[in-house]
């Protein structure tokens, strides 16, 4: 049997005890139902193989061959992975596009017993559902936006102001990114359609007669876009603003950028990349603080050399209300608990409109 997609904020696939999908290890690597676990039915060598031979060959000698790979990989999935299945099993299957490798899996499983749903028109009917929401709709969530210069904990204040009862959405944590030019991290971004599905996963959770507090980001966060639907929704929310002195948030930045100072070469490429904004001469001073360790100062010089001006050019094209400003004159661990209440108490009088 197959089941439709349905509404993609209601999201049908929460309802199985599995949702497996069966394509190959790139598509999925790529994107993927949130949740999903990657039970290829091909392997990425096995789908270009049986595709060639479907091309250069036949369709016939393709399905021929493409079948033994499947029942040989559907046989040593059950195997490995499926064996402490109990009877009332109920998983939902997917390929590409609800074709032949999702129902040829779920014909095993059903052989067994199992009681297995196929996904109708399968990841391509998901990633169609996903633009729509996210491309071509507006935004079903009201939204707020914390903001504030660079080094102002905007980030390390999202989970404090969930504990505290507020609705957030964490951007840069999807997205990899801390959001600007030294802002990458190890694991690195997940491309452009997990960061969607990513999303969808995040906004599935919430409550849309509730305000969500969303980061202020750019357009971009590193080399992502955030979607259309999402980004408009943005620009007409709201703001609720941090401001702390700029020693302060030097002292932060220095803290939460410590794995990115534990390696000096990294980050003076990084910073070399900064010369046509601030000039070789700045650059060279700040490199000269990195091989003498000197972290407070070069927060401080990015800071007010570079972060508060590209700060200060995007307010000017935006127009949105600030709602409340919010103080801060020290963000150590200790003190941002009582940052997290006073945002709290703001973000709480806010109408989000």
């Amino acid at each position: 049997m197959s089941v439709e997609l349905g509404d993609l904020w209601q999201g049908v696939w929460h309802g199985f005890d599995t949702v497996i999908d069966v394509r190959a290890p790139l598509e999925f690597a790529e994107d993927h139902l949130p949740g999903a676990i990657s039970l290829p039915v091909l392997s990425d060598e096995e789908r270009a193989r049986v595709g060639t031979i479907y091309k250069q060959v036949s369709p016939f000698d393709a399905r021929k061959i493409g079948a033994a790979l499947v029942a040989r990989n559907a046989a040593q999935h059950i195997e490995s992975q499926l064996m402490d299945k109990p009877g009332g099993w109920w998983p939902l299957v997917y390929c590409w596009r609800g074709g032949q490798r999702s129902n040829s899996f779920a014909t095993i499983l059903r052989q067994i017993g199992w009681r297995v749903e196929v996904l109708e028109g399968g990841y391509r009917s998901y990633r169609r559902a996903v633009v729509e929401k996210l491309y071509d709709s507006t935004l079903p969530f009201r939204l707020i936006r914390l903001d504030g210069n660079t080094g102002t904990a905007k980030t390390a204040l999202l989970p404090m102001l969930q504990a505290r009862g507020i609705q957030v959405v964490d951007l840069e944590g999807l997205a990899g990114h801390r959001g600007s030019i030294l802002g990458s991290i190890a694991a690195g971004q997940p491309s452009q359609k997990g960061f969607e599905s990513g999303l969808i996963t995040a906004f599935q959770a919430l409550d849309p007669a509730k305000p969500v507090v969303v980061e202020a980001e750019s357009a971009r966060i590193g080399t992502l876009r955030i979607p259309p639907a999402l980004w408009q929704a943005m620009i007409r929310a709201p703001r609720v603003e941090i401001e702390a002195p700029v020693p302060t948030r030097a002292a932060y930045l220095a803290r939460a950028y410590s794995d990115l100072l534990a390696k000096p070469a990294e980050l003076t490429a990084l910073l070399e990349g900064l010369r046509a904004l601030v000039g070789a001469e700045r650059v060279h001073e700040w490199v000269e603080m990195v091989e003498s360790q000197d972290w407070l100062s070069l927060a401080e010089g990015l800071v007010v050399h570079h972060y508060d001006p590209a700060y200060a050019r995007a307010r000017r094209r935006d127009d949105a209300h600030t709602a409340a400003v919010v103080p801060a004159q020290l963000l150590t661990d200790s003190a941002l608990p009582a940052v997290a209440d006073q945002l709290a108490k703001a973000l709480n009088e806010v109408d989000p409109g």
